[in-house]
């Protein structure tokens, strides 16, 4: 019997129908992963069991009882915990406050206090469970993604939920972390826990899914049993073809430009000295453990947290950036890891967004010409295949994938020089993945220096031209691409 079943779900928004008539069914102790698309509704129907959407129509059945999940107490009061792929943390707060934050326990007496010991110890209980060094009174806002990340999954431990959506977990974890993490998805399937698991981390499903169910534009593509489970089915099932190019082979097309960075130094790691060269036509990967201060380097070439010393310079001309507003102005722009919080104003139109950096371009003595505004936005959509009901829809409104193309096509007009990608995946389906690595290749193809920091082994092995490894803010070793294995990359990683 199964411990959760959905029949016939469907949910619309104007302009848009998110799921139509959508099946879903978890047993206990069993991982169902639900993959698809950016868009396809995977989302929306995790915030549906969630309890922060309400379906349409449709049943949800729980333990074979129909039930109505209006708010997210309901859904916890049932068993449902849910790990969120955009964290859902105050930053104001510390991490155990977090992880009990609505269920806080209060000690004994009239005056109900707060037992801060409990919740301290429990916490602290739970974060050795996930092997972290994260202390419980630490502030959240003082906490890295990947950390972050982690207190997500803490809080959602913490339930003892029956039932665990888990929404790209692994997005900004280590290797270990995420090997880490599966042992403990385990460990809830033995004790009959049923998981949902969305991930685009095909490897993940084939490591731990009992099923793959499939939606397509809101719909069930299909389903495969553990048996069926196979890369090439899962994308074809996916996204309706075979993405026979998903990575090719780097050839580096490289230019006489170059952007040479002398013994910069970041905030982060002021021992330590990092220099490096990015040369126009090439993608030069950026690989390391979590931590060892590769997002920082980015902020500190964009002028977002200005190095300490060192300097940029290109064509033999010495650079001065202190502000984004500097960088911006030698065409360096940067996709940012965090693009919720970072690379969108999320409240403003998918228009507003993508021409906010070149305003000036659309106004004419203090006026903006909107038809202008919205012609060169409609122009990038189409360009970078952007799923949006409309330029005017809120940026918020999109799937993650698209949220990501929107914060690439506000700078592609801009005729960048050098872009700096930042995990320019994390959370992005394995279709948009494609097009996103040949935007990458067609803008080094043109002759614009490409700097891409990523997680992933994968993706930096299938696209980098050559890879420079950081650790712990230093980088400990350069690899042309003959030279580029798994291996050679983690043993400089942990140097």
């Amino acid at each position: 019997m199964s411990i959760l079943a959905l029949s016939n779900i469907s949910k619309s928004f104007p302009g848009v129908t998110a799921l139509d008539s959508v099946e879903l069914a978890v047993a206990s102790g069993e991982v169902v992963a639900l993959i698809g698309e950016n868009g396809a509704g995977k989302s929306t129907l995790m915030k549906i069991l969630a309890g922060i959407y309400q379906p349409d129509s449709g049943t949800i059945r729980i333990g074979g009882e129909i039930t109505q999940l209006r708010s997210p107490r309901d859904a916890a009061r049932r068993g449902i915990a849910i790990i969120h792929q955009e964290l859902e943390l105050v930053d104001t707060l510390d991490v155990a406050a977090n992880i009990f934050l609505g269920r806080e326990p209060y000690r004994y007496g009239p005056a109900r206090l707060l037992d801060q010991k409990r919740i301290h110890a429990q916490t602290a209980e739970i974060l050795e469970r996930l092997r972290t060094p994260i202390s419980p009174g630490t502030q959240v806002a003082k906490l890295s993604l990947a950390h972050r990340q982690l207190v997500e999954i803490a809080r959602a431990l913490s339930l003892k939920a029956r039932i665990l959506l888990m929404a790209e977990p692994t997005s900004s974890l280590t290797a270990s972390e995420t090997d880490h993490l599966m042992e403990i998805a385990n460990e809830l399937r033995s004790h009959g826990v049923g998981i949902i698991y969305i991930t685009h981390r095909l490897g993940e499903v084939q490591a731990i899914a009992d099923r793959v169910v499939v939606l397509r534009d809101g719909r069930n593509a299909g389903t495969l049993t553990r048996e069926e489970i196979t890369h090439d089915r899962i994308i074809r099932m996916m996204v309706g073809r075979d993405l026979a190019t998903f990575y090719r082979t780097p050839s580096r097309e490289q230019s006489e430009s170059s952007f040479d960075f002398n013994e910069f130094r970041t905030r982060r790691y002021p021992e330590h000295t990092i220099s490096f060269t990015a040369y126009g036509g090439e993608i030069l990967g950026i690989a390391g453990l979590v931590g060892a201060g590769r997002s920082e380097l980015a902020q500190a070439i964009f002028g977002i947290d200005p190095p300490l010393s060192g300097s940029v310079s290109t064509g033999g001309q010495r650079l001065s950036i202190k502000s984004p507003r500097d960088a911006m102005a030698h065409g360096i722009y940067l996709v940012p890891e965090d693009r919720r919080s970072l690379g969108l104003i999320t409240g403003m139109t998918v228009r507003e967004n993508i021409t906010l950096p070149a305003l000036a371009d659309y106004a004419s003595a203090g006026w903006i010409r909107h038809r202008c505004e919205a012609h060169a936005a409609a122009k990038m959509c189409d360009a970078l295949k952007i799923k949006t009901p409309s330029i005017e829809t809120p940026t918020a409104n999109l799937s993650g994938g698209n949220q990501q193309k929107v914060v690439l096509a506000k700078w592609l007009s801009l005729r960048p020089r050098l872009m700096l990608f930042d995990e320019p995946t994390r959370g992005v389906d394995v279709g948009a993945k494609a097009e996103i690595y040949a935007l990458m290749r067609a803008l080094a193809k043109d002759g614009v220096a490409i700097v891409m920091i990523s997680s992933d082994m994968e993706e930096i092995l299938g696209n980098s031209d050559r890879v420079a490894v950081m650790h712990e803010g230093r980088i400990t070793g350069v690899l042309e691409r003959a030279e580029c294995t798994e291996e050679s990359i983690m043993r400089l990683a942990v140097a």
